[in-house]
């Protein structure tokens, strides 16, 4: 599974800190998701920091 943070990111750091191996901030201070196939290793930190994103700006594709 591979994940995507759209428009909506408001650069509040919380999908880095739960899973920095799937998500970081850019310079721009907004979030982006690795292109990589999520490990299922990270899975479950990968879905909890998109369930907890406030402004559902993650999504999975």
């Amino acid at each position: 599974m591979k994940y995507f943070v759209n428009e909506s990111c408001i650069g509040c750091g919380l999908c880095s800190q739960v899973c920095p191996e799937v998500f970081r901030m850019t310079e721009d201070g907004v979030a982006i998701a690795s292109e990589e196939e999520v490990a299922e290793a990270l899975s479950a930190s990968a879905r909890e920091a998109m369930e907890n994103c406030p402004v559902s700006a993650i999504e999975e594709s």
